[in-house]
């Protein structure tokens, strides 16, 4: 049942990121037949990712031991605290208008730029010892089903709810390393 709970507590956060994203895209004006190209594509990126952080945060929490539970907690604050920090709206706003457009290999490398927060996450789950097959499949179904939502609505709902809803993930990452830390505390992780 913890586990359910720590799950739900990192997926939220990165489905609300998925969706800020894609709402982003459907502001700068993705074109409705590469939604599900788009879709399954951030999809494909933010369940890879952790796949790769959960093998390096596996690897890392072996040669840590009893600290790999700080650890985690500590990547999952400082993910939450990067969703929070102001960005150059330009340079992001550029970024989703190259990303709306993107073809071929240039999608790959905005895939990976994008999909950092997933590879912390990864690692995380790799230090808590989280089931990374179940964390893989739901990363995957609520990226997708994240951002087919978010381009659908990203011309609806403008760009200042996009952001809200970004800085929303960090707050519930910090707030879910915060319940760690007290769990951890409390009868250890």
């Amino acid at each position: 049942m913890k586990h359910a709970l720590i799950l739900a507590g990192i997926i939220l956060p990165l489905g609300l990121d998925t969706f800020a994203l894609a709402a982003a895209l459907g502001v700068a004006g993705i074109q409705a037949e590469r939604r599900t190209r788009t879709s399954l594509i951030l999809a494909a990126f933010e369940a890879g990712m952790p796949i790769v952080g959960f093998l390096v945060g596996g690897a890392i929490g072996h040669v840590l031991g009893y600290f790999a539970g700080w650890t985690a907690i500590a990547v999952l604050a400082i993910a939450g605290l990067l969703m929070l920090r102001p960005g150059e709206e330009e340079e992001e706003e550029a970024r989703m208008m190259l990303l709306a457009k993107a073809q071929g290999l240039a999608i790959i490398d905005l895939g990976l730029a994008i999909s950092l927060d997933e590879l912390a996450i990864g690692f995380s789950l790799g230090l808590l010892g989280l089931p990374v097959v179940v964390v893989v499949v739901w990363l995957g179904i609520q990226a997708f089903v994240a951002a087919q939502l978010g381009m659908r609505l990203g011309a609806r709902i403008g760009e200042e709810l996009r952001e809200r809803g970004e800085r929303l993930a960090g707050v519930v990452l910090i707030g879910m390393a915060v319940i760690l830390v007290v769990l951890k505390l409390i009868n250890g992780l």
